[in-house]
């Protein structure tokens, strides 16, 4: 059974080369394109200030970031949720670069080792709806998946989401697969019963104004009417084969 884990984060900013540092982690886990219902979630104490753009799209403050753990306090279960699992990640690249860089600050390397793969769900949007809206309240209404609740941004609200979204935009992908019978039967042919063509003529009158247009055609191209030409076609093939 293949075994994916969509992950979302938030964060005190958005660069993380300029020293911005992740403050929640949310991950759902998916089986066999089925949710569990196992998540692993943590918020983190980024042992900085959150910007103000930041906190007015995720509502997570300085005060109530600074009794939870820091992010070398839960890494080990992080990596062990993640182990082996092909990771499903909107805008993969401000995700992984975040996460890349709180290991890297521990010596741990880059999250790329820790897993089996991973998709970008923006990317793969983009693939299907070029030119559209593909953020996640986009895609959940395209989809019809609920996101009512989603007023601000929560790792593991946004994890659950886009799960449901990943399923939706991939459904048919499971049945691609085709059940071969280990004992297959003969089908018999069953001759079909002739039915009768009914085959309508063009009339005298019909055939003239045809023949009107052909005689335009060949006039405007100087002899070049190619209508005139294959219908002369079998007459001169019929009388050199006498």
């Amino acid at each position: 059974m293949s075994r994916q884990v969509v992950l979302d984060t938030e964060t005190t900013g958005l660069d993380h080369r300029g020293g911005d540092r992740v403050i929640e982690i949310g991950c759902v886990e998916v089986i066999a394109r089925k949710s569990t219902g196992r998540s692993f979630h943590r918020y983190l104490n980024p042992e900085r200030k959150v910007e103000a753009g930041a906190l007015a799209v995720h509502g997570l403050g300085d005060e109530f970031l600074a009794d939870k753990p820091r992010f070398v306090e839960i890494v080990d279960d992080l990596l062990a949720f993640i182990d082996d699992a092909e990771l499903i990640i909107h805008n993969a690249a401000f995700d992984t670069g975040f996460l890349d860089m709180e290991l890297g600050r521990l010596g741990r390397g880059a999250v790329r080792n820790y897993c089996a793969g991973i998709i970008d769900t923006l990317m793969l949007a983009r693939e299907l709806h070029p030119g559209r809206k593909n953020s996640l309240n986009a895609l959940c209404e395209r989809y019809q998946v609920d996101h009512s609740g989603r007023t601000l941004h929560g790792a593991l609200l946004d994890a659950s989401l886009l799960a449901e979204v990943y399923l939706a935009m991939t459904r048919g992908q499971e049945s691609l697969m085709i059940a071969i019978d280990p004992a297959p039967r003969l089908a018999v042919a069953r001759r079909q019963p002739a039915r009768s063509v009914r085959v309508l003529h063009a009339d005298a009158e019909a055939l003239a104004a045809h023949r009107r247009i052909l005689d335009e055609i060949e006039r405007e191209s100087r002899g070049r009417c190619l209508w005139l030409a294959a219908a002369a076609a079998p007459a001169s093939t019929e009388a050199s084969l006498a």
